[in-house]
This record gives C-alpha cells, structure tokens and sequence, in this order.
C-alpha cells in the first residue's frame, strides 16, 4: 500500500467560495470602502488572489491605502473566515494515525494559502506543505506535486494518492505524476481527460476511501 496522500485545498478541504465573499465585506466595512470597491473585489477575486491585485485596486479607484497593507488584511480576513468541517479535520486525522503520510498541494499565494491551513487546524495534521507561490508554477505541473513529496519526505516515484475538486489540475496533474486520484465532484468533466480512479462528493467520502486502502 502507497500512504502518500496530497490534497488540494480550496474548495477540497476548505469553503473559499463562501470564505472569500466574507473576508471581502469584513474589509470593505474596515476600510470604509464602497459597494463599487467590494464588487470589484468580489469579479477580481473570485478565482485566485494575490498581492498583485490590490495594486490594481489601488491603481482603479486611486486609493491611499498601502497595497501591501491592504493585502495583508485580507490574508488575515479570510483566514478569520476560512472553515474546515471538523468531519473532515477527524478524517485527516484518522489517516496519519493509520499511518498516512499528508500534503498539501495548492495553487495560490503562499502566505495567504498557509494562513488559512493554520487557522482551521489543518496545517497540525499534514506533514508538508507546496503552495504554487512557493515556486511560481501551478498545478498541473509536475514541479508542485514533487516538491510536495519531497516536503512529506516521500518521493513521487513510490506512488501514492492525489485528491481534489479541479479535473485539469488536480486529477490531470495526479496522473503526471504517477498517482492513484480520486475527484471531488464539482467542476465540469473536460473532454478527453482520463478519468480519476475513485469519484465523490464529499471529501469525508475520499477519507474513507483512503482508509479502506489501509486495511486492505
């Protein structure tokens, strides 16, 4: 058996898509910006954030405020407003002490993506960490996904499991990178992806899979 699990992050183990519009009020209320301000907030972030964006912010609507101020803020809002079920934080658990080694491979700046582990107890149960802002690629690159191993201690060669929401990158870039996969409902399938070994819909689901492994 192969007890290399990496997981995604957004929208795998955490709710970024509810954290973010949240984080995105909180500091529009604490800046005293517009409703303008926070619906080009809410287009500009929908999909990834970065420090890059709140020098655009300012440069839109000529804002006084520091871009890196701004953005530190809002790292720290949305790690206030991140979750992760506790469901889900037992099920990590339960595979370390079943002997599971845990990563995390994810697109996205790495301070942000780090804070938000830290505040849901996520980063206490996994032994490694790649964000994509770590070394500027994402996911599917090979590169993320080994530098994840190597982080666990592991070596892709060995094998081992890759689990997450995005077909392309997480299930298209655990196939290059030998691992068994395992798709967490939700994105559109694209056409011609070669399909995951296991599908769910939640990712309590995917645990259990992975522990069934264990006692096989």
């Amino acid at each position: 058996m192969q007890t290399l699990a990496l997981f995604d992050l957004d929208g795998t183990l955490t709710d970024r898509a509810s954290a973010y519009s949240v984080a995105i009020a909180d500091l529009c209320v604490a800046y005293g910006y517009n409703e303008q301000v926070e619906r080009w907030l809410l287009a500009e972030l929908a999909d990834r954030a970065n420090s890059d964006d709140f020098i655009r912010l300012c440069d839109a609507f000529a804002l006084t405020e520091s871009p890196v101020a701004l953005w530190r803020s809002y790292v720290g809002c949305i790690a206030s407003s991140v979750t992760c079920r506790r469901s889900v934080l037992d099920g990590l658990a339960a595979l370390r002490h079943a002997g599971w080694t845990i990563g995390i491979v994810t697109n996205g700046a790495s301070d942000i993506q780090r804070a938000k582990l830290a505040a849901t107890g996520i980063l206490d149960l996994v032994d490694g960490v790649a964000a994509s802002g770590d070394i500027e690629v994402r996911k599917p690159d090979l590169r993320l996904f080994e530098l994840a191993a190597t982080r666990c201690g592991t070596d892709l060669a060995d094998g081992g499991w890759m689990i997450g929401d995005n077909p392309a990158g997480d299930i298209g870039g655990g196939h290059e990178a030998g691992l068994r996969t395992i798709w967490l409902r939700g994105w559109p399938w694209p056409e011609g992806l070669r399909a995951a070994h296991h599908v769910v819909d939640d990712i309590t689901d995917a645990i259990t899979i992975l522990l069934n492994e264990t006692l096989e």
